[in-house]
Protein backbone atom coordinates (compact mmCIF):
# COMPACT_ATOMS: atom_id res chain seq x y z
CA UNK A 1 0.00 0.00 0.00
CA UNK A 2 2.67 1.72 -0.12
CA UNK A 3 3.05 5.22 2.52
CA UNK A 4 -0.61 6.23 3.64
CA UNK A 5 0.27 9.40 5.01
CA UNK A 6 2.03 10.64 1.64
CA UNK A 7 -0.27 12.88 0.82
CA UNK A 8 -1.02 13.98 4.43
CA UNK A 9 2.22 15.12 4.84
CA UNK A 10 3.42 16.58 0.90
CA UNK A 11 0.13 19.26 1.65
CA UNK A 12 1.98 20.68 4.85
CA UNK A 13 4.50 22.40 6.48
CA UNK A 14 5.29 20.97 9.55
CA UNK A 15 7.95 23.70 10.20
CA UNK A 16 4.89 25.79 10.49
CA UNK A 17 1.37 24.04 11.08
CA UNK A 18 1.35 22.14 14.87
CA UNK A 19 -0.20 19.11 13.06
CA UNK A 20 1.06 15.77 14.07
CA UNK A 21 3.37 14.59 11.06
CA UNK A 22 2.91 11.15 12.00
CA UNK A 23 4.67 8.09 13.06
CA UNK A 24 6.44 6.42 10.57
CA UNK A 25 5.93 2.60 11.44
CA UNK A 26 2.16 3.44 12.16
CA UNK A 27 0.64 0.24 15.06
CA UNK A 28 -1.68 -1.90 13.37
CA UNK A 29 -5.32 -2.51 14.09
CA UNK A 30 -8.78 -0.42 14.29
CA UNK A 31 -10.97 0.87 17.13
CA UNK A 32 -10.85 4.54 17.48
CA UNK A 33 -12.32 6.93 15.73
CA UNK A 34 -12.58 11.07 16.08
CA UNK A 35 -14.69 13.85 14.98
CA UNK A 36 -13.07 17.55 14.56
CA UNK A 37 -14.93 20.54 14.23
CA UNK A 38 -13.22 22.51 12.08
CA UNK A 39 -13.28 26.52 10.54
CA UNK A 40 -11.32 26.30 7.68
CA UNK A 41 -12.03 29.05 4.61
CA UNK A 42 -15.81 26.79 5.58
CA UNK A 43 -16.96 25.07 8.49
CA UNK A 44 -17.13 21.65 7.81
CA UNK A 45 -16.86 18.56 9.84
CA UNK A 46 -14.06 15.99 10.09
CA UNK A 47 -15.00 12.57 10.73
CA UNK A 48 -11.93 9.99 11.10
CA UNK A 49 -11.96 6.12 11.81
CA UNK A 50 -8.74 4.21 12.70
CA UNK A 51 -8.10 1.78 10.13
CA UNK A 52 -4.33 0.16 9.50
CA UNK A 53 -2.53 2.78 11.81
CA UNK A 54 -4.00 5.77 9.94
CA UNK A 55 -6.94 7.52 10.48
CA UNK A 56 -8.92 7.05 7.10
CA UNK A 57 -11.16 10.40 6.38
CA UNK A 58 -14.08 12.28 5.37
CA UNK A 59 -14.88 16.06 5.65
CA UNK A 60 -18.66 16.27 5.91
CA UNK A 61 -19.43 20.27 5.50
CA UNK A 62 -22.95 19.95 7.39
CA UNK A 63 -21.94 17.46 10.03
CA UNK A 64 -22.69 14.02 11.05
CA UNK A 65 -26.04 13.47 12.82
CA UNK A 66 -27.81 11.15 14.78
CA UNK A 67 -31.30 11.68 12.44
CA UNK A 68 -31.78 8.70 10.15
CA UNK A 69 -33.98 11.10 7.68
CA UNK A 70 -30.91 13.29 7.07
CA UNK A 71 -28.61 12.38 4.66
CA UNK A 72 -25.15 14.39 4.71
CA UNK A 73 -22.13 15.20 1.99
CA UNK A 74 -19.40 13.53 2.88
CA UNK A 75 -15.92 14.48 0.95
CA UNK A 76 -12.82 11.45 0.80
CA UNK A 77 -9.99 13.13 2.02
CA UNK A 78 -6.10 11.89 2.63
CA UNK A 79 -5.43 9.65 5.41
CA UNK A 80 -4.37 11.75 8.77
CA UNK A 81 -2.02 10.46 11.06
CA UNK A 82 -3.30 8.69 14.44
CA UNK A 83 -2.26 11.15 16.39
CA UNK A 84 -4.84 13.71 14.88
CA UNK A 85 -7.18 11.72 17.57
CA UNK A 86 -6.24 14.09 19.79
CA UNK A 87 -4.86 17.35 17.92
CA UNK A 88 -6.75 20.53 19.06
CA UNK A 89 -5.54 23.95 18.28
CA UNK A 90 -5.20 26.57 15.47
CA UNK A 91 -3.81 26.00 12.38
CA UNK A 92 -1.93 28.71 11.24
CA UNK A 93 -3.64 30.87 8.18
CA UNK A 94 -2.17 30.46 4.75
CA UNK A 95 -1.59 26.88 5.78
CA UNK A 96 -3.78 23.57 4.18
CA UNK A 97 -6.75 24.08 6.28
CA UNK A 98 -5.51 26.97 7.68
CA UNK A 99 -8.65 27.73 10.70
CA UNK A 100 -9.20 26.56 14.40
CA UNK A 101 -10.44 22.53 14.88
CA UNK A 102 -11.69 21.43 18.39
CA UNK A 103 -12.22 17.37 19.08
CA UNK A 104 -15.87 17.52 18.69
CA UNK A 105 -16.43 13.72 19.31
CA UNK A 106 -14.04 10.72 20.17
CA UNK A 107 -14.77 7.03 20.66
CA UNK A 108 -14.53 3.21 19.52
CA UNK A 109 -15.66 1.73 16.58
CA UNK A 110 -15.87 -1.52 14.98
CA UNK A 111 -16.72 -2.51 11.38
CA UNK A 112 -20.41 -4.18 10.78
CA UNK A 113 -20.69 -6.38 7.56
CA UNK A 114 -17.01 -6.59 7.33
CA UNK A 115 -14.00 -7.94 8.70
CA UNK A 116 -11.71 -6.00 6.71
CA UNK A 117 -12.46 -1.89 6.95
CA UNK A 118 -9.91 -0.95 4.33
CA UNK A 119 -11.45 -3.14 1.59
CA UNK A 120 -14.99 -2.05 2.44
CA UNK A 121 -13.57 1.83 2.01
CA UNK A 122 -12.02 0.44 -1.17
CA UNK A 123 -15.64 -0.98 -1.96
CA UNK A 124 -17.06 1.89 -1.45
CA UNK A 125 -19.54 1.23 1.42
CA UNK A 126 -18.16 1.39 5.17
CA UNK A 127 -20.98 0.36 8.03
CA UNK A 128 -19.87 1.77 11.83
CA UNK A 129 -20.90 0.80 15.01
CA UNK A 130 -19.40 3.88 16.72
CA UNK A 131 -19.77 4.61 21.02
CA UNK A 132 -18.80 8.38 21.15
CA UNK A 133 -20.05 10.59 23.88
CA UNK A 134 -22.30 12.60 21.32
CA UNK A 135 -22.31 9.98 18.37
CA UNK A 136 -24.25 6.57 18.82
CA UNK A 137 -25.00 3.98 16.36
CA UNK A 138 -25.02 2.65 13.44
CA UNK A 139 -23.40 4.86 10.72
CA UNK A 140 -23.25 4.04 7.29
CA UNK A 141 -20.62 6.06 4.04
CA UNK A 142 -21.47 5.15 0.77
CA UNK A 143 -19.79 6.30 -2.24
CA UNK A 144 -21.60 8.44 -4.79
CA UNK A 145 -21.56 7.87 -8.35
CA UNK A 146 -21.46 10.91 -10.35
CA UNK A 147 -19.00 14.29 -11.22
CA UNK A 148 -17.28 14.10 -8.06
CA UNK A 149 -15.74 11.10 -9.06
CA UNK A 150 -14.53 8.85 -5.76
CA UNK A 151 -14.26 11.81 -3.35
CA UNK A 152 -17.86 12.07 -2.76
CA UNK A 153 -19.50 10.32 -0.51
CA UNK A 154 -22.69 9.90 1.65
CA UNK A 155 -23.24 9.85 5.27
CA UNK A 156 -25.94 8.80 7.25
CA UNK A 157 -27.49 7.23 10.22
CA UNK A 158 -29.45 3.77 10.65
CA UNK A 159 -32.81 3.49 12.60
CA UNK A 160 -31.56 1.98 15.62
CA UNK A 161 -31.90 2.76 19.16
CA UNK A 162 -29.76 5.29 18.94
CA UNK A 163 -31.33 7.58 16.28
CA UNK A 164 -32.79 10.98 17.17
CA UNK A 165 -35.12 12.86 14.44
CA UNK A 166 -33.96 16.64 13.98
CA UNK A 167 -30.33 15.89 15.85
CA UNK A 168 -27.98 18.91 14.86
CA UNK A 169 -24.71 19.01 15.58
CA UNK A 170 -24.62 22.79 15.91
CA UNK A 171 -26.54 22.52 19.10
CA UNK A 172 -23.69 20.52 20.89
CA UNK A 173 -20.38 22.93 19.95
CA UNK A 174 -18.53 21.92 22.90
CA UNK A 175 -15.02 19.70 22.76
CA UNK A 176 -15.09 16.47 24.26
CA UNK A 177 -11.81 16.80 25.21
CA UNK A 178 -11.15 20.31 26.84
CA UNK A 179 -15.06 21.78 26.52
CA UNK A 180 -14.29 24.44 24.94
CA UNK A 181 -15.77 26.08 21.56
CA UNK A 182 -14.17 26.58 18.52
CA UNK A 183 -14.28 30.41 19.69
CA UNK A 184 -12.42 29.76 22.98
CA UNK A 185 -9.80 27.27 21.15
CA UNK A 186 -9.01 30.63 18.39
CA UNK A 187 -9.04 32.91 21.16
CA UNK A 188 -6.27 30.80 23.33
CA UNK A 189 -5.23 27.24 22.20
CA UNK A 190 -3.63 27.03 25.30
CA UNK A 191 -1.93 23.72 23.78
CA UNK A 192 -0.72 22.70 20.74
CA UNK A 193 0.81 19.28 19.05
CA UNK A 194 4.12 20.00 18.57
CA UNK A 195 4.39 17.26 15.55
CA UNK A 196 8.81 16.57 16.44
CA UNK A 197 8.42 15.22 19.29
CA UNK A 198 7.00 11.99 20.41
CA UNK A 199 3.46 11.47 20.82
CA UNK A 200 3.26 11.26 24.29
CA UNK A 201 5.30 14.83 24.70
CA UNK A 202 3.74 16.38 21.84
CA UNK A 203 0.84 17.76 23.68
CA UNK A 204 2.56 20.81 24.60
CA UNK A 205 0.88 24.60 26.69
CA UNK A 206 1.13 27.51 24.71
CA UNK A 207 1.96 29.33 27.80
CA UNK A 208 5.67 30.39 29.42
CA UNK A 209 6.96 27.81 31.34
CA UNK A 210 6.00 27.87 35.16
CA UNK A 211 8.03 29.28 37.75
CA UNK A 212 9.60 26.06 39.57
CA UNK A 213 8.58 25.31 42.76
CA UNK A 214 12.13 25.91 44.92
CA UNK A 215 12.14 29.80 43.73
CA UNK A 216 8.92 30.02 45.56
CA UNK A 217 10.04 27.59 48.23
CA UNK A 218 13.12 30.12 48.62
CA UNK A 219 10.88 33.16 48.98
CA UNK A 220 8.74 31.15 51.91
CA UNK A 221 11.85 30.23 53.95
CA UNK A 222 12.88 33.43 54.60
CA UNK A 223 12.58 35.79 57.28
CA UNK A 224 11.30 39.38 57.33
CA UNK A 225 13.57 40.29 54.56
CA UNK A 226 16.54 38.76 52.73
CA UNK A 227 17.90 37.90 49.30
CA UNK A 228 15.92 36.01 46.57
CA UNK A 229 17.05 34.83 43.48
CA UNK A 230 14.44 34.43 41.18
CA UNK A 231 14.65 34.47 37.49
CA UNK A 232 18.96 34.51 37.60
CA UNK A 233 18.32 37.60 39.33
CA UNK A 234 19.13 38.13 42.98
CA UNK A 235 16.78 40.90 44.43
CA UNK A 236 17.09 42.27 48.28
CA UNK A 237 13.24 41.62 49.66
CA UNK A 238 12.01 43.70 52.52
CA UNK A 239 9.35 43.79 55.26
CA UNK A 240 8.26 40.29 53.81
CA UNK A 241 5.25 40.38 56.64
CA UNK A 242 4.19 43.76 56.25
CA UNK A 243 0.18 43.50 55.47
CA UNK A 244 -0.46 45.11 51.72
CA UNK A 245 -3.99 43.93 50.80
CA UNK A 246 -7.09 43.78 53.44
CA UNK A 247 -8.52 40.39 53.05
CA UNK A 248 -9.84 37.36 55.12
CA UNK A 249 -6.95 36.86 55.89
CA UNK A 250 -4.83 39.60 54.91
CA UNK A 251 -2.50 39.77 51.99
CA UNK A 252 1.21 40.39 52.35
CA UNK A 253 4.02 41.53 50.86
CA UNK A 254 5.43 37.83 50.36
CA UNK A 255 2.54 36.67 49.32
CA UNK A 256 2.23 39.53 46.08
CA UNK A 257 6.15 38.85 45.45
CA UNK A 258 4.98 34.88 44.85
CA UNK A 259 2.09 35.84 42.91
CA UNK A 260 3.82 38.39 41.08
CA UNK A 261 6.87 35.96 40.10
CA UNK A 262 4.50 32.90 39.39
CA UNK A 263 2.44 35.58 36.81
CA UNK A 264 5.36 37.27 35.17
CA UNK A 265 5.78 35.30 32.82
CA UNK A 266 2.39 35.57 31.38
CA UNK A 267 1.95 39.41 31.82
CA UNK A 268 5.80 40.11 30.55
CA UNK A 269 4.13 40.59 26.00
CA UNK A 270 1.96 43.29 27.83
CA UNK A 271 4.42 45.26 29.46
CA UNK A 272 7.74 44.53 27.58
CA UNK A 273 9.00 47.22 25.47
CA UNK A 274 7.08 50.04 27.16
CA UNK A 275 7.36 53.06 29.55
CA UNK A 276 5.90 51.61 32.86
CA UNK A 277 3.86 53.72 35.21
CA UNK A 278 4.17 52.36 39.10
CA UNK A 279 0.86 52.95 41.09
CA UNK A 280 2.56 52.55 44.48
CA UNK A 281 1.78 51.84 48.16
CA UNK A 282 4.85 51.27 49.77
CA UNK A 283 2.43 51.32 53.22
CA UNK A 284 -0.40 49.18 51.58
CA UNK A 285 -3.76 49.23 49.73
CA UNK A 286 -5.78 50.98 52.62
CA UNK A 287 -2.99 54.15 52.84
CA UNK A 288 -3.12 56.55 50.32
CA UNK A 289 -0.80 55.62 46.89
CA UNK A 290 0.70 57.79 44.04
CA UNK A 291 2.08 58.03 40.68
CA UNK A 292 6.02 56.69 40.08
CA UNK A 293 7.72 57.00 36.46
CA UNK A 294 10.64 58.33 37.22
CA UNK A 295 13.53 55.13 37.06
CA UNK A 296 15.04 55.50 40.51
CA UNK A 297 18.65 55.78 41.01
CA UNK A 298 19.31 52.30 42.75
CA UNK A 299 17.41 50.51 40.48
CA UNK A 300 19.67 47.61 39.38
CA UNK A 301 22.14 47.86 36.11
CA UNK A 302 19.99 44.99 34.74
CA UNK A 303 16.38 46.95 34.68
CA UNK A 304 15.53 48.27 31.31
CA UNK A 305 15.34 52.00 31.24
CA UNK A 306 14.27 54.25 28.55
CA UNK A 307 15.20 57.90 28.22
CA UNK A 308 12.44 60.37 27.21
CA UNK A 309 14.25 62.87 25.56
CA UNK A 310 11.38 65.44 25.13
CA UNK A 311 10.60 65.28 28.69
CA UNK A 312 9.75 69.18 29.79
CA UNK A 313 11.56 70.67 33.10
CA UNK A 314 10.03 68.37 35.67
CA UNK A 315 8.65 66.05 34.09
CA UNK A 316 10.16 62.02 33.58
CA UNK A 317 12.93 61.89 32.26
CA UNK A 318 13.24 57.97 32.79
CA UNK A 319 10.88 55.22 32.28
CA UNK A 320 11.59 51.64 34.28
CA UNK A 321 11.14 49.19 30.86
CA UNK A 322 10.14 45.45 32.14
CA UNK A 323 11.84 43.24 29.49
CA UNK A 324 12.39 40.38 31.54
CA UNK A 325 9.84 38.83 34.24
CA UNK A 326 12.35 39.90 37.24
CA UNK A 327 11.68 43.60 36.74
CA UNK A 328 7.77 42.71 37.52
CA UNK A 329 9.04 41.16 40.72
CA UNK A 330 11.54 44.03 41.57
CA UNK A 331 8.53 46.71 40.92
CA UNK A 332 6.36 44.81 43.25
CA UNK A 333 9.09 44.32 46.07
CA UNK A 334 9.33 48.54 45.61
CA UNK A 335 5.73 48.77 46.54
CA UNK A 336 3.83 48.93 43.11
CA UNK A 337 0.59 47.10 43.44
CA UNK A 338 -0.33 48.18 40.30
CA UNK A 339 1.30 48.23 36.66
CA UNK A 340 0.38 50.70 33.62
CA UNK A 341 2.32 49.96 30.76
CA UNK A 342 2.15 52.78 27.64
CA UNK A 343 -0.04 51.86 24.57
CA UNK A 344 3.27 52.74 22.46
CA UNK A 345 6.61 51.25 22.71
CA UNK A 346 9.73 52.81 23.58
CA UNK A 347 10.66 52.40 20.07
CA UNK A 348 8.20 54.89 18.59
CA UNK A 349 6.23 56.11 21.46
CA UNK A 350 3.83 58.36 19.63
CA UNK A 351 2.37 54.93 17.54
CA UNK A 352 0.25 53.10 19.42
CA UNK A 353 -0.03 49.55 19.39
CA UNK A 354 -3.26 49.47 20.91
CA UNK A 355 -6.87 50.85 20.50
CA UNK A 356 -7.85 51.07 23.84
CA UNK A 357 -11.92 50.95 24.88
CA UNK A 358 -12.49 51.92 28.20
CA UNK A 359 -16.12 51.13 29.43
CA UNK A 360 -16.09 53.33 33.11
CA UNK A 361 -19.41 53.09 34.95
CA UNK A 362 -21.05 55.68 37.27
CA UNK A 363 -22.77 55.80 40.57
CA UNK A 364 -25.83 54.80 38.88
CA UNK A 365 -24.18 52.09 36.56
CA UNK A 366 -25.09 48.70 37.78
CA UNK A 367 -22.82 45.63 36.57
CA UNK A 368 -25.83 44.69 34.07
CA UNK A 369 -25.69 48.33 32.41
CA UNK A 370 -22.11 47.59 32.15
CA UNK A 371 -22.23 44.57 30.73
CA UNK A 372 -24.71 45.27 28.19
CA UNK A 373 -22.43 48.33 26.91
CA UNK A 374 -19.63 45.40 26.78
CA UNK A 375 -22.13 42.92 24.61
CA UNK A 376 -22.60 45.81 22.37
CA UNK A 377 -19.05 46.91 21.44
CA UNK A 378 -18.55 42.92 21.20
CA UNK A 379 -21.26 42.99 18.82
CA UNK A 380 -19.95 45.63 16.95
CA UNK A 381 -16.32 44.64 16.57
CA UNK A 382 -17.21 41.33 15.43
CA UNK A 383 -19.33 42.74 12.65
CA UNK A 384 -16.56 45.05 11.71
CA UNK A 385 -14.16 41.78 11.80
CA UNK A 386 -12.20 43.48 14.20
CA UNK A 387 -10.14 41.25 16.30
CA UNK A 388 -10.30 42.38 20.27
CA UNK A 389 -10.86 40.87 23.64
CA UNK A 390 -12.22 42.36 27.00
CA UNK A 391 -10.82 42.25 30.50
CA UNK A 392 -12.35 43.17 34.24
CA UNK A 393 -10.03 45.99 35.65
CA UNK A 394 -10.54 44.18 38.93
CA UNK A 395 -12.36 47.47 40.22
CA UNK A 396 -15.87 47.94 38.48
CA UNK A 397 -14.76 48.11 34.72
CA UNK A 398 -14.07 46.61 31.62
CA UNK A 399 -11.75 47.60 28.90
CA UNK A 400 -11.43 46.58 25.34
CA UNK A 401 -7.82 46.10 23.97
CA UNK A 402 -7.59 46.02 19.88
CA UNK A 403 -4.34 45.63 17.98
CA UNK A 404 -3.53 47.62 15.38
CA UNK A 405 -0.75 47.37 12.65
CA UNK A 406 2.17 50.36 12.65
CA UNK A 407 1.39 53.68 11.16
CA UNK A 408 -1.33 54.93 13.65
CA UNK A 409 -1.15 57.44 15.36
CA UNK A 410 -2.98 58.71 18.99
CA UNK A 411 -5.10 60.84 16.38
CA UNK A 412 -6.37 58.07 15.00
CA UNK A 413 -7.09 55.51 17.08
CA UNK A 414 -8.15 57.93 19.77
CA UNK A 415 -10.95 58.95 16.70
CA UNK A 416 -11.82 55.38 15.78
CA UNK A 417 -12.84 54.51 19.53
CA UNK A 418 -14.37 57.97 19.76
CA UNK A 419 -16.38 56.75 16.73
CA UNK A 420 -17.04 53.25 17.63
CA UNK A 421 -18.20 54.34 21.26
CA UNK A 422 -20.43 56.91 20.50
CA UNK A 423 -22.47 55.08 17.42
CA UNK A 424 -22.81 52.51 20.26
CA UNK A 425 -24.03 55.05 23.21
CA UNK A 426 -26.25 56.49 20.16
CA UNK A 427 -28.66 52.93 20.78
CA UNK A 428 -28.49 53.49 24.89
CA UNK A 429 -28.20 57.37 25.66
CA UNK A 430 -29.53 56.58 28.97
CA UNK A 431 -26.92 54.89 30.06
CA UNK A 432 -23.86 57.10 28.72
CA UNK A 433 -22.64 60.77 29.34
CA UNK A 434 -20.30 62.32 27.37
CA UNK A 435 -18.89 64.61 30.11
CA UNK A 436 -15.47 64.51 31.00
CA UNK A 437 -15.74 65.81 35.00
CA UNK A 438 -17.00 63.08 36.98
CA UNK A 439 -19.61 65.84 38.91
CA UNK A 440 -21.01 66.51 35.41
CA UNK A 441 -21.83 63.14 34.62
CA UNK A 442 -24.94 62.29 36.79
CA UNK A 443 -23.96 59.05 37.91
CA UNK A 444 -23.59 57.56 34.20
CA UNK A 445 -20.86 55.50 32.60
CA UNK A 446 -18.69 57.33 30.03
CA UNK A 447 -17.40 55.46 27.26
CA UNK A 448 -13.45 56.94 27.69
CA UNK A 449 -12.21 56.94 23.91
CA UNK A 450 -9.91 59.72 25.73
CA UNK A 451 -7.17 57.01 27.28
CA UNK A 452 -5.71 57.01 23.59
CA UNK A 453 -2.71 59.47 24.10
CA UNK A 454 0.57 58.91 24.44
CA UNK A 455 1.19 58.29 28.10
CA UNK A 456 -2.03 57.59 29.12
CA UNK A 457 -2.63 54.15 30.30
CA UNK A 458 -4.70 51.41 31.15
CA UNK A 459 -4.13 48.72 33.97
CA UNK A 460 -1.65 46.31 32.86
CA UNK A 461 -3.27 42.25 32.55
CA UNK A 462 -3.06 40.25 35.58
CA UNK A 463 -1.92 43.10 37.46
CA UNK A 464 -2.85 43.23 40.90
CA UNK A 465 -5.71 46.22 42.22
CA UNK A 466 -5.26 48.16 45.37
CA UNK A 467 -8.65 46.73 47.25
CA UNK A 468 -9.58 44.04 49.66
CA UNK A 469 -7.92 40.48 48.70
CA UNK A 470 -6.13 41.54 46.10
CA UNK A 471 -8.12 41.57 43.12
CA UNK A 472 -6.27 41.53 39.06
CA UNK A 473 -7.65 42.80 36.21
CA UNK A 474 -8.00 39.63 34.15
CA UNK A 475 -8.54 39.04 30.32
CA UNK A 476 -11.80 37.09 29.31
CA UNK A 477 -13.36 35.17 26.45
CA UNK A 478 -16.05 37.24 24.62
CA UNK A 479 -18.39 34.18 25.86
CA UNK A 480 -17.56 35.09 29.20
CA UNK A 481 -19.31 38.53 29.12
CA UNK A 482 -22.70 36.33 29.56
CA UNK A 483 -21.15 34.04 32.40
CA UNK A 484 -23.99 35.14 35.01
CA UNK A 485 -21.13 34.58 37.71
CA UNK A 486 -18.64 37.32 35.92
CA UNK A 487 -17.81 40.25 38.22
CA UNK A 488 -14.81 43.17 37.84
CA UNK A 489 -13.26 41.68 40.46
CA UNK A 490 -14.06 37.98 40.31
CA UNK A 491 -10.75 37.24 40.91
CA UNK A 492 -8.00 37.78 43.09
CA UNK A 493 -3.64 37.12 43.10
CA UNK A 494 -5.15 33.82 45.48
CA UNK A 495 -7.65 32.07 42.47
CA UNK A 496 -6.28 33.98 38.78
CA UNK A 497 -3.73 31.24 38.48
CA UNK A 498 -6.22 28.16 39.20
CA UNK A 499 -8.32 30.15 36.40
CA UNK A 500 -4.95 30.54 34.04
CA UNK A 501 -3.95 27.01 34.18
CA UNK A 502 -7.68 26.01 33.64
CA UNK A 503 -8.69 28.36 30.90
CA UNK A 504 -5.42 30.01 29.78
CA UNK A 505 -4.84 33.19 28.86
CA UNK A 506 -7.63 34.91 26.51
CA UNK A 507 -5.34 38.24 25.73
CA UNK A 508 -3.04 35.71 23.96
CA UNK A 509 -4.41 35.85 20.28
CA UNK A 510 -3.84 39.57 20.51
CA UNK A 511 -0.27 39.03 20.41
CA UNK A 512 1.00 38.99 16.66
CA UNK A 513 -2.64 40.06 15.41
CA UNK A 514 -1.95 43.79 14.42
CA UNK A 515 -4.69 44.59 11.94
CA UNK A 516 -5.74 47.67 10.31
CA UNK A 517 -9.34 49.75 12.19
CA UNK A 518 -11.65 49.63 9.37
CA UNK A 519 -14.05 52.64 8.34
CA UNK A 520 -17.12 52.79 10.69
CA UNK A 521 -20.40 54.03 9.11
Amino acid sequence: MGDPLELYRRKRDFTRTPEPSGDPTPSGGAGRFVVQRHRASRLHYDVRFEIDGVLVSWAVPKGPTLDPGARRLAMHVEDHPIEYLYFEGVIPSGEYGGGDVIVWDTGTWEPVKSDDPRAAVEAGELHAEVHGEKLRGRLVLVRRDGDDGENAWMLLHKRDDHAVAGWDPEDHPRSVLSGRTNDEVKADPHFLWRSDLPAAEASVSLLPAPLQDEAIDALMALGKQGTWEVFGRKLKVTNLDKVLFPGDPPVTKRELLAYTARIAPVALPYVEGRALNLHRYPDGAEAKGFWHKQRPGHAPDWLGAWDNDEADEGETTTYLVPDEPAALVWAANFGALEWHPWTSRVAAPHKPTYALIDLDPGDRTSWDDLLMLARLHRTALEHLGVTARPKVTGRRGIQIWVPVVGGYTFDDTRAWVETLSKTIGRLVPELVSWKWAVKERAGLARLDYTQNAVNKTLVAPYSPRPAFGAPVSVPLTWDELDDPELRPDRWTIRSVLDRLEAKGDPFRVLLGAAQRLPEIR
